[in-house]
């Protein structure tokens, strides 16, 4: 029989055991190539990798549109080939250079990671947005206020303090980070109950339940209203020029 300091030991060591184990954080983004992840662009069958649009150059991932004449509306994402359902998300990404020629004005300095996301395999040819919930990076024009890690709702709705949320967008309580520093981010996400934004260390914005439906996704997809609980993560394509230097996973049991 253990006596009490025995168990006792016996539990903290498989608690630290456990707690290493789920503490791990576990590269999406592997800083050589796009292994793991698919490409879909507006317009364009799943794979095309349009004028080279998402590329990896100097162990960064880049979205790039020197190949571009003009934007055009096509609107990309790079998804994960794996689904996620409770997980914390930290990247670190910044913005560079003009926008290309065409983009829109709210496409500035402006990029998202796409969380519970339909399947790029899953969205029409000419589908901009996969329906999700868009973790928003922002970047600042040097002279005005405007917040990072707010929150859209691309084909779904959110509830904040308990009541549902239905416009499309949600700024967060974030300073502003205006030219090209680079901006850690982290995405708390607990399946369709709970996610937190949190920005260089800070609680930025916070909301509940995840469910289908709402607009903003054209054409709009045949996917049933209820809980979102899982999904793919998925990066933009918006027009701007960006920068990701890391992109990793904690998956939480």
């Amino acid at each position: 029989m253990r006596t009490p300091l025995l168990v006792f030991i016996s539990l903290l060591i498989i608690t630290s055991c456990s707690s290493t184990k789920e503490e791990k954080w576990i590269p999406l983004f592997n800083g050589e190539d796009l292994d793991g992840w698919t490409i879909k662009i507006k317009g364009y069958p799943v794979g095309e990798n349009y004028q080279n649009t998402f590329r990896v150059e100097d162990g960064l991932l880049k979205v790039r549109y020197d190949g571009y004449d003009e934007f055009g509306e096509r609107y990309g994402h790079l998804f994960t080939n794996k689904k996620y359902s409770n997980y914390k998300l930290r990247v670190e990404y910044r913005f560079i250079d003009e926008q290309v020629k065409g983009g829109p004005d709210w496409a500035y300095r402006n990029n998202g990671a796409m969380l519970h996301a339909q399947s790029a395999e899953s969205m029409d040819i000419n589908q901009d947005f996969p329906v999700s919930v868009e973790a928003q990076l922002l970047g600042g024009d040097g002279t005005n206020e405007r917040t990072t890690g707010n929150v859209c709702t691309p084909g779904t709705h959110i509830h904040i303090d308990g009541e549902l949320y239905t416009p499309h967008c949600l700024s967060s309580t974030s300073k502003t980070y205006h030219g090209d520093q680079w901006v850690t981010m982290e995405m708390i996400v607990y399946n369709d109950s709970l996610i937190h934004h949190v920005v260089e260390g800070d609680t930025v914005l916070t909301y509940t339940g995840i469910v289908v439906g709402g607009g903003n996704v054209n054409p709009e997809p045949n996917i049933p209203e209820g809980p979102l609980k899982e999904g793919h993560i998925a990066f933009q394509s918006e027009s701007h020029p960006t920068d990701f230097r890391k992109i990793e996973i904690m998956e939480i049991k």
